[in-house]
């Protein structure tokens, strides 16, 4: 099994970056590191902002299908881009399938974020209930658990 078969991704996307960092500061305080993070988010002072503050420093600039200028930073953005620049050919629903989720939840997500929702992804699938049962408690939308091989 390659490392993108066993990428396991925890996905929700809330509403803006205030929301999203409430989101993300809850998931440190319960011991999600930094590096188990991604982020997605349009290009704007509020996503930049929240970078810095999550990652101590900015997230790459991404040219998407149906979102278009986005910040992105953590795991799953390389696990979508397969490296073979995917990502920037067929955007967030072109590529989710990649790390567990169906067509439809991709182009969810997609239009969400397409929207100005900032998608927030815990590549931790030990502890995928837990970061599900706080994306939902923050306000996380859509929130889901891609081919997630545990049992609840």
């Amino acid at each position: 099994m390659d490392a993108l078969e066993s990428a396991r991704f925890t996905v929700a996307v809330f509403q803006d970056a205030a929301w999203a960092g409430k989101g993300l500061d809850a998931l440190a305080q319960v011991g999600f590191p930094p590096e188990a993070l991604t982020v997605v988010a349009k290009d704007g002072p509020d996503a930049a902002g929240l970078f810095e503050r999550i990652f101590k420093g900015p997230g790459d600039r991404l040219e998407l299908p149906a979102v278009g200028t986005v910040l992105a930073r953590g795991g799953l953005v390389p696990a979508l881009d397969g490296g073979s620049h995917d990502l920037a050919k067929v955007g967030l629903a072109g590529t989710m399938r990649r790390v567990g989720f169906q067509a439809h939840d991709g182009r969810i997500f997609e239009a969400l974020a397409a929207k100005g929702g900032v998608l927030v992804a815990i590549q931790s699938e030990s502890r995928a209930a837990d970061a599900l049962a706080i994306l939902h408690s923050y306000g996380g939308g859509n929130a889901a658990i891609g081919a997630w091989t545990g049992r609840v």
